[in-house]
């Protein structure tokens, strides 16, 4: 089963926590055992597993990108985003989790985020579910 999860970012460098959108999908569609592949289909976004129990950690992820990724003159694509391809490609496209006893199978800190790297966009989440037969 593919769904299809949007997400609107309003700035630059955003994270966005999907993992209640993914739970969700999983509970609606009665899985109890599986696999659930998260991917998001853009060249400036980034799919990551990070914690979700203090906001610190995003906002420094996100300085830290900055500073990893920074707009610099000698960069020669034309759009001008090369940092968020930097970013992204760091980061990674998708994520593959499992799900067990229908609950997606986390750590204890861990939630999904949609990374933006060059917003504000629209964004697509594809989310692939494969129950275990």
């Amino acid at each position: 089963m593919l769904h299809r999860l949007s997400v609107r970012s309003s700035a630059k460098i955003e994270f966005f926590d999907i993992t209640a959108d993914i739970r969700q999908l999983i509970g609606n569609n009665h899985i109890a055992s599986g696999t659930c592949i998260v991917f998001v289909p853009h060249t400036t976004a980034a799919v990551t597993l990070n914690e979700n129990a203090d906001p610190a950690v995003l906002a420094d992820l996100r300085r830290q990108f900055e500073r990893l990724a920074p707009q610099h003159p000698d960069l020669e694509h034309s759009e001008g985003n090369s940092p968020a391809h930097l970013a992204a490609s760091l980061t990674g496209h998708s994520v593959s989790m499992f799900i067990e006893g229908g609950k997606l199978v986390l750590g204890t800190w861990q939630a999904v985020y949609l990374a933006e790297f060059d917003g504000p966009r629209v964004r697509n989440i594809l989310v692939k579910i494969i129950p275990d037969h």
